[in-house]
């Protein structure tokens, strides 16, 4: 299927582009859909100089096949020059303003948060969009959000404020050294509930991803406590000689998108 792409103004962020996936034939069929941070990076290798996408049309169509699914419509939100500020969650980074270390968190993000003005956009702009043009289940048990690294972050934050409006995140790579351990007992005090939610986290142990560890036990840690149920609203999978890059998190966005939007648990 050719990728949709529209130009989606906005009253607060930057209008950008977003790209729509559909499964084949299915364009009269309503569907789940997963909202992606990154849009640029998931479909096109002529987007990136390094021409390495998630593939997220082949992973689907993957599952389709193997599962019998009808599949998912994919929107790829772009990013902007301001991803780092759009994808830092907003209320909890206001937790380190107390913090040393915050001016020098406040210059290399280039600004404070706006990722509630981010998230505005998604929910009150880009969703609406999508309904009113394609054919979904615009409903919060078939709406989802994912992404990887600042985009793992911004997916998790995106669930915790609109509780109503998602039924689960795909965190890839999440990001946490953003703001350590104070971010993710700040997020965790965020969580929803469990019953409603999935909530999908993995790391590698290469590059940036070998930071990572610690602080994802310390969320699994939070989550048990809320109960959070692992293999059934939550899953984390942890990867040897994993990278952080788009290559990595093609090799197993499939599993996440069977979890995070199926419920099925796959892979390893």
């Amino acid at each position: 299927m050719p990728i949709h792409r529209h130009h989606v103004a906005s009253g607060y962020v930057v209008s950008r582009p977003i790209n729509v996936w559909i499964p084949a034939g299915m364009e009269d069929q309503p569907l789940p859909v997963i909202y992606m941070h990154d849009g640029q990076n998931l479909f096109d290798p002529a987007l990136r100089a390094d021409g390495e996408v998630w593939a997220v049309d082949r992973a689907i169509e993957q599952l389709r096949v193997e599962h019998h699914w009808s599949g998912a419509i994919v929107v790829g939100i772009w990013c902007t020059d301001q991803r780092w500020r759009e994808y830092a969650p907003q209320q909890p980074f206001a937790a380190l303003r107390a913090t040393r270390g915050w001016t020098q968190i406040v210059e290399r993000m280039g600004g404070e948060p706006v990722s509630d003005s981010y998230l505005a956009f998604l929910v009150e702009e880009v969703k609406p969009f999508i309904d009113t043009h394609y054919r979904t289940l615009p409903d919060a048990a078939n709406t989802f959000l994912m992404g990887s690294s600042m985009g793992g972050l911004i997916s998790l934050y995106g669930v915790c404020r609109y509780p109503d409006l998602f039924a689960g995140a795909g965190c890839l790579s999440t990001h946490w050294p953003a703001g350590g351990n104070i971010l993710v007992d700040e997020l965790a005090a965020l969580l929803p509930p469990p019953g409603r939610h999935r909530f999908y986290f993995d790391y590698g142990t290469v590059g940036l991803d070998a930071e990572y560890e610690p602080f994802q036990q310390r969320m699994d840690q939070h989550l048990i406590r809320a109960g959070y149920r692992f293999g059934h609203d939550w899953l984390t999978r942890r990867f040897p000689g994993a990278a952080h890059n788009e290559a990595a998190w093609r090799a197993r966005v499939a599993d996440v998108i069977a979890f995070l939007v199926m419920g099925h648990v796959t892979g390893g």
